[in-house]
């Protein structure tokens, strides 16, 4: 993926705290990120399926769920973007980590994140 695609990509909101909570948070499924941004499910999944076919996330199916994660074969540049994002703007996704803190019951998981 060329520099444009990844900032084109990131260039929206949603899709820019989907990535900074899944890098905090590892893993998650559709249900965590609806509860954490409080968007719908058809936008969390178009979005979601968008940063799948882009590359830069991974799932894998567990039970009835399935976790997202940051593909871990991205090239180092775009990994560090991402967790700088991630790192460096709490303020962004704040209220989002709060809200995923107060979920009630979250997907039960294995320890194996997504690969």
């Amino acid at each position: 993926m060329e520099p444009t695609q990844l900032f084109k990509i990131l260039s929206d909101e949603t899709r820019l705290r989907i990535l900074m909570l899944i890098d905090i948070e590892k893993e998650l499924c559709v249900c965590e990120l609806i509860t954490a941004i409080t968007a719908s499910q058809p936008s969390i999944s178009r979005n979601l399926s968008q940063l799948r076919k882009s590359g830069l996330l991974v799932d894998r199916k567990y039970k009835q769920w399935v976790f997202y994660a940051i593909n871990p074969k991205l090239p180092e540049w775009q990994k560090s973007i991402i967790d700088l994002s991630a790192q460096q703007n709490n303020r962004l996704i704040s209220a989002d980590i709060q809200r995923l803190n107060d979920m009630g019951k979250r997907p039960e998981r294995t320890q194996q994140h997504c690969e």
